[in-house]
């Protein structure tokens, strides 16, 4: 895909006349994954050498080395991103929060792989948009910005506060009281393959030479993110039941 991307990219850009040429950007957006591993200590800058462990960010990397290779070689003026853990709206439902969100408003055991102890920084969706742009605009040809805002913590810790944010709405009568505390369905099952331990950005370089800094604190955002999940139900309910009919009509074509 990004190799189509990037060739489509440079083409076009060869329609244009000088001033147009000159003024275009292709922004890469990747993640912070393609770093690999943290110890308990240390954050992820630009010059983090690249050390992927599952194919997913094998993938990522080789997209990034691709968009570095078509800057180098054909002079495309790539701007490169690699940010931290999205979340936010409109999050497609498997993901972590909107995972808890509705494990936990249907009652049902809330997952949490191996001990919870997985660190990730965590990057509101709206501040990530706002970077993407700032960088289009103001990014010099040739550079790549981590973006990042501190916001690392264990995965144990996120599913608690969800919980109780849900039980707050749950006093306040804004979703049923089922009598129980949300974090009793937290439930811990084995870890999946290549889990990276931690990730954290430094996200100095984008602060310094873009101007870009978070908007949301983490609890301000995960309190919006959680109402919006409780008062969008019907918008998850309908993305889990397309994917599953997405899913059954790919069994059928392999079967």
């Amino acid at each position: 895909g990004t190799f189509s991307l990037l060739e489509a990219a440079r083409q076009y850009r060869t329609t244009l006349d000088a001033s147009a040429a000159a003024a275009f950007r292709f922004l890469h957006v990747s993640t912070d994954e393609v770093f690999g591993t943290l110890g308990e200590t240390g954050y992820f800058s630009e010059t983090t050498p690249y050390a992927p462990n599952s194919p997913y960010s094998a993938s990522k990397a080789a997209s990034d080395h691709l968009a570095r290779a078509w800057l180098h070689t054909y002079g495309l003026p790539v701007v490169m991103t690699n940010c931290s853990n999205n979340y936010g709206p409109y999050q497609f439902p498997e993901k972590l929060i909107p995972v808890v969100i509705t494990k936990a408003l249907a009652g049902q055991p809330i997952p949490i792989y191996g001990k919870g102890v997985n660190v990730r920084d965590w990057l509101h969706v709206d501040d990530h948009a706002r970077a993407l742009l700032m960088v289009l605009e103001k990014g010099q040809v040739g550079e790549s910005y981590n973006v990042g805002c501190h916001n690392d913590r264990p995965n144990i810790e996120v599913v608690q506060q969800i919980c109780d944010i849900l039980d707050g709405c749950a006093t306040s009568g804004k979703i049923s009281n089922k009598g129980f505390a949300h974090r009793s369905l937290m439930t811990f099952v084995t870890d999946r393959a290549g889990h990276d331990l931690r990730y954290a950005i430094d996200p100095s370089k984008i602060e310094r030479d873009i101007g870009w800094k978070p908007q949301f604190t983490f609890e301000s955002g995960l309190k919006d993110t959680v109402h919006w999940y409780l008062e969008n139900q019907s918008w998850t309910a309908a993305v889990q039941a397309e994917a599953k009919a997405k899913a059954k009509a790919e069994s059928k074509i392999k079967g």
